[in-house]
């Protein structure tokens, strides 16, 4: 008799050491995807389908009306134009700036490592009117770029300058130097270690980077209001043209102007994505 508890035993304990299958979520971790789940749906999934959703209230010609119209559809050749340019300068800009923060000490790093994050913390419309007092019409410098397209830029660029160079900062730091160092010994130029070495590892974070940078730009709007002047056709973008559609009772037309946004951020994403992967993986 015990023997055979033993054996019967065996079996069920067995059963319930067993560890789970591959792929398989334990009790705990299905309940966390499950809240998780509920609360981005709540917070982004809904609110995005319901943007997309009022979009289409007014029909497909309504919407193809919308965006061709010639004041919108210039506030959105500017703005995507700009956020481009300014996310090309901040993959530049920013990995540079990240590379002399990690492998150089110099006098006043660390001041300079707060003032990277400034934008971060400082109120949009802060921002907006600290460019209008250097860079406008009565600026102490003398530089007066308010009301023209630069403005848009120079504002982009401040809002947006610290993605790149806090998603890059944090890999740069844990990339072993030895690795090229061996390289350089073996006859490697700077450049080429940077290219077939560095440059794979911190593809991804500057890819990140990259993406977040463009979204904020895409989608800014208190830096670059009081500097830009809102002029239609010229400096107008196309947060400040949703905000006209609302105010003048139009919702699906700034629904119709906000999804198309949406759809041009997710294009970019995507793309920056695939060439992020392409370089880590040719190297």
């Amino acid at each position: 008799m015990t023997a055979i508890s033993l054996e019967e035993r065996t079996p069920s304990s067995g059963r319930r050491r067993r560890a789970p299958r591959a792929g398989a979520l334990t009790l705990g971790s299905g309940l966390g995807l499950g809240v998780g789940m509920i609360w981005f749906s709540l917070i982004v999934l809904i609110p995005l389908s319901a943007v997309v959703v009022k979009a289409q209230s007014g029909g497909w010609d309504g919407y193809w009306h919308t965006i061709t119209n010639a004041q919108t559809w210039a506030a959105i050749k500017l703005t995507v134009v700009q956020s481009l340019l300014v996310t090309l300068v901040n993959i530049v800009m920013g990995t540079l700036i990240a590379w002399v923060l990690v492998r150089d000490h110099f006098f006043g790093k660390r001041a300079v490592e707060v003032v990277i994050d400034i934008p971060f913390a400082l109120p949009t419309i802060v921002a907006g009117l600290v460019l209008l007092a250097l860079y406008g019409p009565r600026s102490p410098i003398g530089v007066n770029i308010a009301n023209t397209q630069k403005a848009v830029f120079l504002a982009l660029a401040f809002v947006t300058v610290p993605f790149v160079v806090r998603t890059v900062q944090p890999v740069l730091e844990q990339l072993d130097e030895e690795v090229e160092e061996a390289a350089m010994s073996l006859g490697a130029s700077r450049f080429t270690t940077f290219r077939r070495v560095v440059l794979p590892s911190l593809a991804p974070a500057i890819g990140a980077g990259a993406a977040l940078s463009f979204a904020r730009a895409i989608s800014e709007y208190g830096s670059l209001v009081l500097l830009s002047g809102n002029l239609a056709m010229r400096t107008e973008v196309t947060s400040v043209r949703i905000l006209s559609y609302v105010e003048n009772g139009n919702t699906a037309a700034a629904a119709a102007v906000a999804s198309t946004l949406l759809l041009i951020s997710l294009i970019v994403i995507v793309l920056v994505d695939v060439i992020q992967r392409r370089i880590a993986r040719s190297d």
